[in-house]
C-alpha cells in the first residue's frame, strides 16, 4: 500500500470533479479525501496498491466537464482511511462530510 498527494489545476471546481473522483475511488477501492483549495486547485490524498493508484490517477482525466491542465503527484507517508470522502470547506476551517 502507498499514499499519494495529488494536486490538480485547471477547470476542476464547480464541475462535479470531486464527486467524479469519489466515484472512481469507490469503484477501485481507493481510500482518501478530495477537497477544493482556495487557489482553484483540487487536492486529493489517496491510499491503495501502487498499480491501483496509477489507474485511479489516469481515470481522473475522464471526469466529464473537468479540464485538467496539470496534475502533480507526490508520495507521502502512508495514511489510513476508512473510505474516500469529499471534504467541504466552510470558511477558513474544513469539515469532513
Amino acid at each position: 500500500m502507498k499514499t499519494v498527494e495529488i494536486l490538480i489545476t485547471g477547470r476542476v471546481q464547480k464541475v462535479g470533479f470531486r464527486a467524479c473522483a469519489r466515484k472512481i475511488a469507490s469503484d477501485l477501492n481507493v481510500t482518501g479525501t478530495v477537497m477544493n483549495l482556495s487557489d482553484g486547485k483540487v487536492q486529493i490524498f489517496a491510499t491503495a496498491e501502487p498499480i491501483i493508484l496509477e489507474k485511479f490517477i489516469s481515470m481522473l482525466y475522464s471526469c466529464p466537464r473537468a479540464v485538467i491542465r496539470d496534475m502533480h503527484t507526490t508520495d507521502i507517508p502512508i495514511r489510513t482511511y476508512t473510505e474516500f470522502s469529499i471534504i467541504k470547506i466552510s470558511g477558513p476551517v474544513s469539515t469532513v462530510l
